[in-house]
Formats: structure tokens, sequence, C-alpha cells
């Protein structure tokens, strides 16, 4: 006999708290909104750093926070953890991205990635140039790819807020070109801005990456499995003087594209679940167990890791990880930056410049060098217009730049130089791209038939 349990009248509490975290979940999906929370962060930190609380500002990122067992303690300030520990998050967000984007999206073949790839190119090496020819001293030579970087968040985000009349197109150009950025900044990272190695950290290191190959070689599905494998390669590359957030890049760059091998399809194994959760009259807790296991995985290898684990961390890494680093390194004491110093002026300027100018002007000159030759061509509803609105967008540099930028200067007065030039260029770079992005629009409204 099955048992049906007629439908209840809810409370209206709880009809309105379910429509209430159902509207919350579909604004935290808004790319604009992370966009504008990572905005607000900056604008906290700058406000802090320059108020007459400044003294709590910088005490706060100073504080050390320990970790340990017994004897043995980890003590660092928090501005490490979150530089070195949490971000290595949101590299792991974007080492899934780009495994995605290789696997079945914009980068899965050499004709798709041909375009981007040129544009993203451009966008590196002409900011680098420029930042180069107007910064010829050793410590400020440093900073070459502080403005080579693409923020994914903010400059979608941006891209949002123009609506739907921009092609769909424009907006993959731009996530592509950004996460080849991203994989030129991770390999950049690793090979300009990375201590001198100690190899025997690499032993750490590669036990991580067995520990992981070995749980997906027995079909451990759990993300949660994948922590200490993952913290035993952090702990590695810390050891071995790489930066330690390259190890999410390279826990994202392992994670499957396709769900695990089950006995049965995910779909037939909760349909018999189900069934069997249904048939019976009077389950005991007990009986309950084996086909509520089976639904629970079942649920969980519907998706493929990949989209499973980076649809879970997004909000996380979108409204904490980000904005946190954010107000940890955005607050910058303009009263403690010396521009009246020669070589601060010439970080500060070459930041500026290359994201502003150096941005557009290599991704639109490398993109149309590349249709000329013949390498690749436009995407439908992709024109010159929409090429350099990807351009000027790409110069929203911020967190990675930013991030760069920590790792290349230690000079305080240099460091600070260079994230006003972020700033800076972050907030010019997306005025300039969104009275871009509506003069396109107006002007395409205008010269549109009538019905």
């Amino acid at each position: 006999m099955n048992r049906h349990t007629p439908p209840q009248t809810l409370p209206r509490a709880q009809v309105l708290a379910e429509r209430a975290f159902s509207t919350l979940d579909r604004f935290l999906h808004i790319e604009a909104v992370s966009g504008i929370v990572l905005l607000l962060a900056a604008a906290i930190a700058l406000i802090w750093a320059n108020s007459p609380a400044a003294a709590s500002y910088h005490a706060l990122w100073h504080a050390p926070v320990s970790i340990g067992l017994g004897s043995h303690v980890f003590s660092q300030s928090l501005h490490f953890w979150i530089n070195d520990a949490l971000m290595a998050v949101f590299f792991l967000v974007v080492g899934m991205e780009i495994r995605r984007e290789i696997h079945e999206g914009a980068l899965a073949s050499l004709q798709l990635a041909a375009l981007p790839l040129a544009a993203a190119l451009g966008g590196v090496l002409v900011p680098a140039l420029i930042y180069v020819a107007l910064n010829t001293e050793p410590t400020q030579l440093r900073g070459w790819a502080v403005p080579t970087a693409t923020d994914i968040a903010f400059a979608v985000g941006i891209l949002a807020l123009l609506g739907r009349s921009i092609p769909g197109n424009v907006r993959v150009l731009l996530l592509a070109l950004a996460i080849i950025d991203d994989i030129v900044a991770v390999l950049i990272i690793a090979a300009f801005y990375s201590g001198g190695l100690d190899y025997s950290g690499l032993l750490v290191a590669g036990t991580g990456v067995l520990m992981v190959l070995g749980l997906q070689k027995i079909g451990v599905g759990s993300a949660w499995a994948y922590v200490v494998p993952g913290a035993v390669l952090w702990v590695g590359l810390l050891l071995t003087g790489v930066h330690p957030t390259l190890a999410g890049v390279a826990l994202g760059l392992m994670t499957p594209v396709v769900s695990g091998r089950m006995r049965e399809q995910p779909l037939d194994l909760a349909s018999r679940a189900l069934h069997d959760l249904n048939a019976g009259t009077d389950l005991t807790p007990h009986e309950l167990a084996g086909p509520l296991k089976e639904l629970r995985q079942a649920q969980r290898e519907v998706l493929p890791p990949v989209i499973r684990v980076q649809m879970a961390l997004h909000p996380w890494v979108a409204y904490g990880v980000m904005p946190l680093f954010a107000l940890a390194n955005a607050g910058v004491t303009l009263d403690g930056v010396d521009l009246s110093l020669a070589s601060a002026q010439a970080v500060t300027v070459g930041v500026l410049l290359a994201l502003v100018l150096g941005k557009p002007l290599g991704v639109f000159a490398a993109s149309w060098l590349a249709v000329r030759l013949g390498w690749c061509r436009l995407p439908p509803g992709v024109s010159w217009s929409g090429v350099l609105l990807v351009g000027l967008l790409a110069g929203i540099g911020f967190t990675m730049s930013i991030f760069i930028a920590t790792l290349a200067f230690v000079d305080a007065n240099l460091l600070n130089a260079a994230k006003v030039g972020v700033l800076l260029a972050s907030l010019v770079a997306a005025v300039l791209g969104l009275a871009w992005g509506f003069w396109q629009t107006r002007r395409a409204r205008r010269s549109a038939p009538l019905a």
C-alpha cells in the first residue's frame, strides 16, 4: 500500500520566508550585484583607511591568527590568511572555470579560442610594454605584470548593467578573454613572483596531488573529502616557495568534467530510490537509510563535479572571499602615498595608462590583426565596436591586479602607488566601458528599422 500525505497549508510566515529566500537566491546570481558588492567593499576600505579610525583598519589586518595542534603552532597575520589561504578558494573557482571552458566552452578548440587568445595576449603585452616604458628602475620594474590582469567579476558585472541589448557573444568573448588573462596571470605568478624554490616542499605537494588522484580513482564524489588533500597541496606549495594560492588552480584543473562512474545512471538511481521509499507501508528509520543514501548519491552525481562545486562555491567567493580581499587590500592611506617621489608617480601613471589605454589598444589591435591574417573571424553578432567594448572593460584590473601588486612590491609606498593606479584605472575603465556601451546601444536603436 502506497503512503500518500495530503497536502498541507503552510503557515503564512513560512510562505513569506520561502519567497524571500527564493528572491534572495535569484538576486545573488545576478552578475552585476557581485560587482557592486566588490565596489562597496573597496569604497569602505578606502574610507576606513583614511578616516580617524585608520589605525584600527591596519591593526585589524595585522592581528595574528594561529592554528595549531599540541606544540605545533602556525601563526600569521589575518592579512596572510586572506591573501594566501582564502584566495586559494578564489583560484579554485578560476581553475574550474578554465577546466570547463577547455572541455566544452570557448576554449574547447583552437578555432573557438583563436580570437579570445589573440585578444588576451594583446591585452597582456601592450599594457606590460607601456608600464615598462615608464618604469625602468628595477624596484619599479617588478610591477610590470600588475596591469596585465582583468577582473572577471567586475568586468562581467559592468557588462550586465548594459542589459540585453549587448549581444550574447560579446559576453562570451569577454569571459573567454578574462579566463585566458587569468591563465596568463597564474603562469606569471608561478614564474616571476614565487620565491626561490625549496624542493623539499615538492614531496608534500606531490602527496596532496596523489591523494586527490587516489580519491578520484576509487570514485569518491563528495567535495568535502578533498579538503584535506587540498590543504596538503597548499602546505606543500607554501613550503616550496611557490605562491600557495596556486594550489586552488591545480585542484580546479583536476576537477572532473564528467560525473563519476556508477552502476546506474543518476536519474535511474534516484527513480528507484524514490520508488523504494514510496513502496513500503511502514519503513523503519534503518530501512529508510539505504534509499535515502542512494537518493543523495544520485542527486550529487546528476551534475559533473566541476559544475556542482563551482555552483556551490560561487556565492561564497563572490560575496565573501572577494569582498573580504578588497576590504583588506584596497584600503590605501592616501596620506601614506608620497606621489611627490618620481618612482611612485611612475608606478601610478604606468598602471593607470597601461590599464585604461593599453588594454583596449592591445585587445583591439591583436584582434584586428588576427582577423586580418585569417586566423579567426568575429563571432556572429560581434562588431568591432563590441571588440572595443570588451577591450575597455578588460581595463578593469582590480582584484587580480591588486593581488599581483602585493606580490610585486616590497616597498610600501610603491605598493600603495600601484594600488592607487589600479583603483583609478578600474574606475575610469568602468566609466568608459559603460559610456561606450550605452552609446552603442542607443545608436543601434536609432538605426533599427521601425516595425
